[in-house]
């Protein structure tokens, strides 16, 4: 599995924080999963760098002129009956492709290169803007 540069960093302070209190006598919840460690260590306001980065460089292309049906990010019209549908499905549509009634989307938005975690995060990077 590939880690990027921000989750690594994100367990490295989520260690340190544990490593820090391993002298305390309360016990503390262990971290269930990486994504809860970045939500932990990560600022409140923490900017999607990566879901951004390949949103602008990749998928603003269609996503931005609502190409073939592709939903403009904050249109919350457009996204609220997809995001309706869950994560899990918005993220197989990405990864693999779908045609719908309103449109299709290409696997991985054409970009084969693309990371399933790139493509997760484009996908977190949309669905935010668009709440």
């Amino acid at each position: 599995m590939k880690l990027s540069t921000q989750l690594l960093s994100a367990l490295t302070l989520a260690s340190l924080a544990l490593i820090s209190g391993c002298n305390k006598k309360e016990a503390e919840a262990p971290i269930a999963s990486a994504s809860a460690v970045v939500a932990a260590a990560a600022p409140a306001a923490a900017e999607n760098v990566i879901g951004k980065t390949t949103y602008g460089k990749t998928c603003s292309m269609c996503h931005a002129a609502n190409v073939a049906g592709a939903p403009k990010p904050g249109d919350k019209a457009d996204w609220s009956p997809r995001i309706a549908q869950g994560m899990d499905v918005l993220y197989k549509h990405a990864l693999e492709g779908y045609t719908g009634a309103k449109g299709q989307m290409p696997a991985r938005g054409g970009a084969a290169n693309l990371s399933d975690d790139d493509v997760k995060a484009t996908v977190d990077y949309m669905v935010a803007q668009s709440r």
